[in-house]
């Protein structure tokens, strides 16, 4: 079994980056505002400023920052993110999340002193894939796309010469990680260049009668009655017609949540657990760390793990193990 997981939470804003600090995150990840991160959203992330501010706010109570530059640069403009690797340097980062290979190698060649991580857009989920990352650009941690059960990543550790970091609650994406382009069909917007999934600018929200409408552009996502929860339109977890009955085609809103699985998971080698949710709330991000760092000091000592405290956090208030389990093989 691996030494303590070092738990990895999300910080959408300084305010989010104080509550996952405070809450028990050993390290929190954040992004600039602006489209070098993958959760590009109005209001969210960090001007230089403070990001700095957050460093120190997190460096005086020994917790890692570190940041996701993880989209790819438009042709012919690469500078942005070439920025963002260099700011990240110099305001102090502990390490920086990369997709882009070109990215990759900037910041390789030009700051060899700053960790360098594979953020789980780059959608590395073999050892000749990520033993490449790590040969050519220093790649110290790959963060797994969340297609690999249990024992596949128990394999792949013992084929790597890289720590492994996975994904254990919040938001599933139907995609191949760092392959999706869905919404931009309907936006014209990538969440992979311009780092933006269903932006709000296209969001609406319509109300007919009693009933509830949820837009992404001029398409319907869904339609939900009084009373029934109604999520964030991405078109991935829409409900639409279907020989005319509506249900999910794609895939339903619910949460990641292995929280029970933390054993299988330090026995399988991981290194590090990461919590997704840079567009949540600080409330949310404090009672979700909070969960967790409780979760894994109760692993620690051999305790039993309890999930009560995420069961009003969890999209559609369900939950699923996810691929990790992969029941139906």
């Amino acid at each position: 079994m691996s030494a303590t997981m070092e738990l990895v939470c999300p910080a959408g804003t300084p305010a989010s980056l104080r509550a996952a600090v405070d809450a028990g995150a050993d390290a929190v990840y954040v992004g600039f505002r602006d489209e070098t991160n993958a959760r590009n959203f109005p209001g969210l992330n960090f001007s230089r400023g403070e990001l700095a501010d957050g460093v120190a706010y997190a460096h005086d109570r020994n917790v890692k920052v570190l940041v996701a530059i993880n989209t790819f640069p438009k042709a012919g403009n690469p500078g942005p993110w070439m920025k963002a690797v260099d700011d990240a340097h110099e305001i102090g980062a502990d390490a920086v999340i990369l997709a882009d290979i070109g990215v990759a190698d900037y910041a390789a060649r030009n700051h060899a002193d700053l960790r360098r991580h594979l953020s789980v857009q780059a959608s590395a989920s073999n050892p000749e894939a990520i033993r490449f990352y790590a040969e050519a650009f220093g790649i110290k941690r790959v963060v797994l796309p969340r297609v690999l059960t249990v024992a596949e990543i128990a394999a792949l550790n013992t084929q790597i010469p890289v720590e492994t970091e996975v994904f254990v609650f919040g938001g599933l994406c139907v995609m191949a990680e760092g392959r999706c382009s869905l919404s931009s069909y309907i936006t014209g917007i990538s969440p992979n260049k311009e780092g933006v999934c269903s932006p709000a600018s296209h969001v609406r929200y319509e109300e007919e009668g009693d009933v509830l409408v949820t837009k992404l552009g001029e398409c319907t996502v869904n339609r939900f009655s009084a009373g029934e929860p109604a999520g964030y339109p991405t078109l991935c977890k829409g409900r639409f017609l279907v020989k005319g009955k509506p249900q999910y085609l794609f895939e339903e809103p619910t949460s990641l949540s292995v929280i029970h699985m933390l054993p299988e998971l330090a026995e399988a080698g991981v290194t590090a657990l990461k919590i997704e949710g840079r567009q949540r709330g600080r409330a949310y991000v404090a009672q979700v760390v909070a969960a967790f760092r409780k979760a894994l000091d109760a692993v620690a000592t051999g305790e039993p793990v309890s999930a009560e405290e995420l069961a009003t956090v969890t999209e559609g208030r369900r939950e699923t193990a996810g691929v990790y389990k992969r029941d139906w093989r």
